[in-house]
C-alpha cells in the first residue's frame, strides 16, 4: 500500500470528521481479503454515540458511500492516472457485515437464476456493490451478469450464460 497516498487519506477523513463535529481517530489499514485492492480508512468507533455512528453509515450505507464517493474524487484530483488509488471508508465493521450480505444476496440470485433459466434482477446496490456482486458471480462459468438502466435506478442483472457453441 502506498503510504503517502494513505497518509492524505487519512489527513483527509479526519478533517472532515472534525469539521462534522463528529472527530474520531482514522486508521489506514490494508484491505482485508474479501476485498479488492483499496487504502482502507476505518474511522475508531470506540468514542463515537451511537447516534453518530448510525449517522454516519446513514440508511442503507447511503452516508458512508457518499463520504467514501468524495474521498475517491477528492483525494484523486490531480493525481497522475497511474498514480491514482482506490480508498475505502469503514466504520465499525461495516463494510465486512455489507460484504457478507451481498455474498448471500449474489448467491441466492445465482441459484435462482439456475434453477428458473430466468434472469435475476437485483435492486438498491450503489454502483459499488454492483461492482462487488459482478465479481462474486465471476468465478461462475455458467451465469452472466450486467447492469441495466440509469442511476439512480441501475440494477444488476444475473442470468444464464449464453451457450458457446
Amino acid at each position: 500500500m502506498d503510504t503517502e497516498r494513505g497518509k492524505r487519506g487519512q489527513r483527509w477523513l479526519s478533517e472532515l470528521l472534525e469539521l462534522s463535529g463528529m472527530a474520531a481517530p482514522v486508521s489506514v489499514q490494508a484491505s482485508p481479503s474479501f476485498w479488492e485492492d483499496s487504502c482502507w480508512l476505518v474511522i475508531d468507533h470506540e468514542n463515537l454515540a451511537e447516534e453518530e455512528i448510525v449517522s454516519l453509515i446513514g440508511t442503507n450505507g447511503h452516508v458512508i458511500d457518499s463520504i467514501q464517493y468524495l474521498a475517491n474524487t477528492v483525494l484523486n484530483l490531480g493525481i497522475e492516472q497511474d498514480q491514482q488509488g482506490a480508498f475505502t471508508i469503514d466504520l465499525a465493521g461495516y463494510r465486512e457485515q455489507r460484504y457478507k450480505e451481498l455474498l448471500t444476496l449474489a448467491n441466492d440470485a445465482a441459484t435462482q437464476a439456475r434453477d428458473t433459466g430466468n434472469e435475476v434482477e437485483l435492486k438498491a446496490l450503489s454502483a459499488a456493490e454492483r461492482r462487488q456482486v459482478h465479481t462474486i458471480l465471476k468465478e461462475y462459468e455458467d451465469l452472466e451478469t450486467y447492469s441495466r438502466g440509469q442511476e439512480p435506478d441501475r440494477r444488476l442483472v444475473v442470468k444464464l450464460a449464453e451457450s458457446q457453441p
